[in-house]
């Protein structure tokens, strides 16, 4: 039998009803259950002792800090030879290190680290975490409507983060191979050519898994923090009065004096925070505590002693040449240049990594809440949950990296600076809006209290968005571009898997019902199992009444199996199932998933067995809905919508690989369905 191209409609809409339906879902006093009121999985590794500690922080420098660290390698280049570049003065010079001090204190350090990380969904970041914690509950009327633009928001800053995940790679690599520049000036040729060499390889090894490819990072971020302290620790001494820019005064002077240039500068001043979303992003892979540790103990003191250095470095120059400036490599003594181009290429492809670890683990979390089609989630790791490799996202990300080298191979790093910040801007905005809702709503503070915190978070953030504004035609309209095609694909899912649910929904049954018109007319039952997935476990699943009407007869043994994702990182293994027993031997199974986890359903039924519920795998067959989508249906999407949601359906992975069902134990039932 031929697997079906589309799951049940109930089962996958199942997990955008997941907060509302809830309630209605918890097993009857008198079910079998496998749990009960157990809270979700606490996301982090264990910390016994300082030893685990250390350890778990060395791999948050690898993962957490690459993109961030990397940023010494074009930020202050950009400020003084970029478009938007301001003259290097002395007074300039002081008041950009003053801004970036500042920009990392008060983003990093503030924002983030004291108070954004508290925010988290039973210890996992990110912003669909975020998102999960404040999406619509059933509730009506003005606060609905008020989610609902928080949810499409929080969309939007997901879809941002893809342009990100595009950008980074090729920014960070282009950076530190620029480096053959500085050293070997004839070789300027070749940076393009490199880059995507550099670029096609790391793509090409994210098959094996993360841990095969990161088991160095930590270890390299460590050498490389080191080496940019090192270096601008020499420069410091030479020029001890570099330090004195950490005084706020020399930021404010350098907007008295540059006026809107100063305030247009800010573009390229966030460059140095651009990492800055990945500490919330990361958090569940280490925690806290260690994310904190290798922040103040190694990256921020590194960052700025190679920034404070940079700038004593500028302080001795007469004359600054924009086609040749790179402080970054020109601060390094010459017989060192080379080694340190491999240091900071091994430091860039690291960066890398961590933003398409990140786009997979972003991707399934959309898969899981109702906002991306089913696609190819391969486990890199048969002990860490979150180590995941996708095809489908990992070469798309790559044929968009090298169209960046291609596009941007004369400007090189300068060039994609201007569509850098545009999508980082726009992200820590939108978190801080939908961090004021969890605050407010869950935490319970005031609102003046609210209104005080999240107002200073946005008044930075929405400067540095206001300055990137200004170079949406220069390369910002390029993530703009990625987000809203990811948001309109997100929207668009989200929106057909809706319209599809309702359909369903009035074609089924009331389970009370169907079981009343069974007791009457007593079918035949044959031997065996029969496993209907639904998302509806109040009615009868279309594909029951299908395979009824048609093959007049039922299996001794009936499973309706609901397939629920809660809106936290991981379920319990002893509250994942539920099962109730209906009667004339049908069973209600409702299987419960965090949006990091991906369901199996062959794993649910086995442990159904604890619950009394007993399938044998070889006498177990599954029936599943084939749908045929129509666009001539009222369903209120437009022509347009319908057509991208058939396409996207007719697209998606098979409800058997997916949900993990073996194929050649499935009974399709096609139906036709009107949008």
């Amino acid at each position: 039998m031929r697997p079906p191209e589309n799951p049940p409609a109930g089962a996958e809409a199942s997990a955008e009803r997941a907060s509302a339906s809830s309630p209605k879902l918890q097993p009857s006093p008198s079910s079998r259950s496998l749990g009960g009121g157990v809270p979700a999985v606490h996301h982090g590794p264990p910390i016994r002792d300082r030893r685990d500690l250390l350890k778990i922080s060395l791999g948050a420098l690898g993962v957490v800090y690459g993109d961030i660290g990397t940023s010494p390698l074009y930020s202050l280049k950009e400020c003084f030879a970029s478009a938007h570049a301001v003259a290097a003065t002395p007074e300039n010079i002081y008041g950009v290190l003053s801004l970036f001090f500042w920009a990392l204190t008060l983003v990093v350090v503030f924002k983030y680290l004291s108070f954004i990380l508290r925010a988290d969904n039973n210890g996992e970041g990110g912003i669909l975490s975020l998102l999960a914690l404040i999406a619509p509950r059933g509730t009506v009327g003005k606060r609905a409507h008020g989610r609902m633009v928080l949810v499409l928001l929080g969309l939007f800053g997901a879809a941002l983060l893809y342009g990100d995940g595009v950008i980074t790679p090729v920014i960070s690599v282009f950076g530190a191979v620029e480096g053959l520049k500085v050293r070997f000036p004839a070789l300027h040729y070749f940076i393009a050519p490199l880059t995507a060499g550099i670029l096609v390889l790391l793509f090409a090894l994210q098959k094996r898994g993360t841990a095969k490819v990161g088991a160095l990072f930590g270890p390299m971020m460590l050498l490389w923090f080191f080496s940019i302290s090192a270096i601008g620790l020499l420069w410091i001494v030479k020029n001890p009065s570099i330090l004195l820019a950490v005084n706020p005064y020399y930021a404010v002077l350098f907007f008295v004096h540059n006026k809107l240039h100063g305030f247009l500068l800010l573009s390229a001043v966030v460059l140095c925070v651009t990492g800055g979303e990945a500490l919330y992003a990361d958090m569940g892979h280490f925690g806290q505590r260690p994310i904190r540790l290798a922040w103040y103990a190694v990256v921020f003191p590194a960052l700025l002693l190679n920034y404070f250095g940079q700038g004593a470095y500028m302080l001795t120059l007469e004359k600054l040449d924009k086609d040749t400036f790179n402080p970054f490599f020109q601060v390094i003594p010459q017989i060192l240049q080379l080694p340190m181009i491999f240091v900071a290429t091994a430091a860039a492809i690291i960066a890398s990594q961590a933003l398409i670890s990140g786009s997979y683990s972003l991707t399934r979390q959309a898969v899981q809440l109702g906002y991306w089609p089913r696609i190819t989630i391969v486990h890199t790791s048969g002990e860490a949950e979150g180590q995941i490799y996708i095809p489908e996202i990992n070469w798309i990300l790559m044929v968009g990296c090298l169209a960046l080298v291609v596009a941007f191979r004369v400007e090189g790093s300068s060039g994609l600076a201007a569509a850098y910040g545009i999508a980082v801007t726009g992200t820590m905005a939108i978190t801080s809006i939908l961090f004021a809702s969890v605050a407010h709503e869950r935490w319970e503070w005031p609102p003046w209290k609210t209104a005080l915190l999240v107002g200073s978070f946005l008044l930075i953030d929405l400067s540095f968005l206001a300055a990137n504004a200004a170079k949406i035609v220069e390369g910002g309209w390029i993530p703009l571009a990625i987000a809203g095609g990811i948001f309109t694909l997100m929207t668009t899912w989200k929106a057909g898997r809706h319209a599809l649910e309702r359909y369903v929904q009035s074609a089924s049954l009331p389970m009370d019902l169907f079981m009343a018109d069974l007791a009457s007319r007593k079918p035949p039952r044959v031997r065996g199992t029969a496993v209907f997935m639904t998302g509806n476990p109040e009615g009868a699943p279309v594909v029951l009444l299908h395979h009824f009407k048609h093959n007049k007869l039922l299996h001794e043994q009936v499973v309706l199996l609901s397939v629920v994702t809660d809106r936290v990182p991981e379920v319990l293994p002893s509250r994942r199932v539920s099962v109730r027993e209906l009667g004339q031997g049908f069973y209600q199974v409702i299987a419960r998933c965090g949006f990091m986890q991906t369901p199996n359903v062959p794993e649910i039924l086995r442990r159904c067995r604890e619950a009394g519920l007993l399938t044998a795998e070889h006498d177990t067959s599954y029936f599943l809905g084939r749908e045929t989508l129509l666009n001539t249906g009222k369903s209120g999407l437009a022509t347009w919508r319908k057509a991208l949601f058939g396409y996207l359906s007719r697209n998606a992975r098979p409800a058997t690989a997916f949900f993990g069902i073996p194929p050649n134990r499935v009974v399709e039932m096609g139906a036709q369905i009107e949008l």
